[in-house]
């Protein structure tokens, strides 16, 4: 533009020198062409300043980009260290960093291998320390081994789903739903699994994105490596995922096959369970209308509670018949087992074995029954009492009052437990066997030698058969009905008088049937009465330890107290 801005200043200085008739017309040219010089450099100036801002505003949009750039980064970052954060303790990458050992030992090893099958001119140090590594890094990788086909390791394997046993017996209802709680649980952890690997693979694609646009801002060298590890770390998940999913789908479907079966069985179970209580139910229910009929017909006879026991036995017997058969498949089985632990058991258990016999002897010989009175003996101790009950293992008897009381043991209403197996090895009386309800009782009076002991026999037979007269005709016809259980030869029911000479006098011993149950009660009557009768006779003389010295001459040898006696008032009943 300059160039041409000379062409014309020098064309029209030209025209002005040759031709001044153009003058004026030259002047107004130069005129126009300096305007337009002016014009033309006023446009430049603007063009430069245009350019100069344009120039500024793209450094500045320059630099605000560089910021965003910048502060994106800072994100990107951000992002990367809190998704570490989460990956800290992720047990599914710490399993995949064992795989990543384990590819990484393998290729150590597979190289050192081939280094000891290449240089076989090497000298025998190095030999021996490339054999040393070779085994270090076999050790590693047996230590490791499960990482050797899968990225997670045995996690990838659900949990073996274990064998049941038949349910057989209503205890085996709460294994069986042990067995599915666990069933539940197993499934439940693996389906769990399945949906952190999932999570796992989406995190991984999220941090492999970032990278990729970390690598866009910033082209480093460490991204780059970030970026094929995260790539390959989520094609082996991705892997991990399709095998787990499907091994997922055929485990629950065999979980729900078994459950379904044990479930079967408790329904059957529960069942035989509901039927077996409805006949125990139907017995029971039974026994009680036969106790309650029974009862109507026995109810003043004390046979009523022997029946109501074999009928409780016979009961429980059935159902304990009822539970064997219902719940022992194979009772060979159980007859072999009896078998071998009989020994143990019979050593162990033997009282109780022993005590269950001797209820046996005991109920069905009817021995002892109960509301019997008897007497048991053991290791010197005597005790009488009535039969309360008569259990399986011991005979319950409550203690009265009775001559052995009063002489031994000044103590009764004691409540003994006499074991059943005492009847094998210990004194057991039975004061009212098969219905005798009465028994001989004795009073021994010493006389003098000097009286009238006929006189005394013939008192105390007299005053026998009166109180005992009644005892005396129940024991006849009692004794008349054991002769058809029992051989009796003498069978004199009548009181017995013995005359014995002791020496401290003559024993008259009276002896008479009384009730089992009121021994001590007919005695206290009778003695009295004897005391009284003999007392009244003069030639009758009743003999207890005395001394006396005779200090005077006498006719009397016997001195003063066999002479005239008052006689002893009479005492009043109380």
């Amino acid at each position: 533009m300059l160039n041409k801005f000379l062409a014309t200043l020098f064309l029209a200085t030209f025209v002005f020198a040759n031709e001044p008739v153009a003058q004026n017309e030259a002047n107004t040219t130069v005129k126009q062409i300096q305007e337009q010089i002016i014009q033309e450099k006023l446009d430049i100036e603007q063009k430069e300043l245009e350019e100069k801002k344009q120039k500024e505003l793209e450094e500045q949009q320059q630099k605000e980009l560089n910021m965003q750039h910048l502060a994106h980064i800072n994100i990107l970052k951000e992002k990367i260290k809190k998704s570490n954060l989460e990956f800290k303790n992720n047990i599914l990458l710490k399993r995949y960093s064992n795989y990543v050992s384990y590819r990484k030992i393998s290729t150590e090893l597979a190289l050192l291998k081939r280094s000891l099958k290449k240089n076989r001119e090497i000298s025998e140090e190095q030999t021996y320390q490339l054999h040393n590594k070779i085994r270090v890094k076999e050790n590693e990788l047996e230590l490791i081994a499960e990482y050797k086909g899968s990225p997670i390791g045995g996690l990838i394997n659900p949990p073996e789903i274990e064998k049941y046993e038949n349910i057989t017996n209503p205890f085996g209802i709460i294994n069986a739903l042990s067995h599915i709680k666990k069933l539940e649980d197993n499934k439940k952890q693996f389906k769990e699994l399945e949906s952190n690997i999932s999570e796992l693979t989406s995190k991984l694609d999220e941090e492999l994105f970032v990278y990729l646009e970390l690598f866009n801002l910033e082209q480093k060298d460490e991204y780059k490596e970030r970026i094929t590890f995260l790539d390959k770390e989520k094609k082996d998940f991705n892997m991990v995922l399709e095998i787990v999913s499907t091994t997922e789908e055929v485990y629950t479907r065999k979980i729900e096959q078994v459950i379904l079966e044990i479930q079967n069985q408790i329904s059957e179970q529960i069942q035989k369970i509901l039927i077996i209580i409805s006949i125990i139910f139907i017995l029971s229910f039974l026994s009680f209308l036969v106790k309650l009929a029974l009862k109507k017909y026995f109810s003043q006879n004390e046979n009523y509670y022997m029946i109501n026991k074999i009928i409780n036995f016979t009961v429980v017997f059935l159902i304990i018949i009822i539970l064997l058969f219902s719940y022992i498949d194979n009772v060979s089985y159980l007859v072999t087992i009896l078998g071998f632990a009989s020994a143990g058991i019979a050593i162990a258990l033997k009282d109780w074995f022993m005590s269950i016999f001797g209820w046996m002897v005991i109920v069905t010989s009817g021995s002892i029954q109960v509301g019997d009175r008897i007497k048991v003996t053991r290791n010197g101790l005597e005790a009488v009492g009535d039969v309360l009950d008569i259990s399986l293992f011991k005979i319950t008897i409550r203690e009265d009052i009775t001559l052995t009381s009063y002489t031994v043991n000044r103590r009764t209403g004691r409540i003994f437990f006499i074991p059943n197996n005492y009847i094998f090895s210990e004194m057991i009386a039975n004061y009212t066997h098969s219905g005798l309800r009465t028994v001989w009782d004795g009073i021994d009076i010493v006389i003098t030698y000097d009286s009238n002991y006929k006189k005394a026999q013939k008192i105390s037979r007299d005053i026998l058969k009166h109180y005992s007269k009644g005892y005396t005709d129940i024991t006849r016809k009692q004794l008349s009905k054991m002769r058809s259980k029992y051989q009796l030869r003498a069978t004199g029911v009548e009181p017995r008088v013995f005359t014995f000479v002791e020496s401290y006098g003559i024993v008259i011993s009276g002896w008479y049937l009384t009730n089992s149950y009121a021994a001590l009660q007919l005695r206290s009557t009778m003695s009295p009465e004897i005391l009284d009768a003999f007392m009244k006779e003069d030639d009758i003389h009743i003999a207890y330890p005395t001394q006396q010295i005779n200090m005077n001459k006498t006719d009397n040898h016997y001195g003063p107290s066999t002479g005239p006696r008052a006689k002893p008032a009479e005492l009043e009943d109380i």
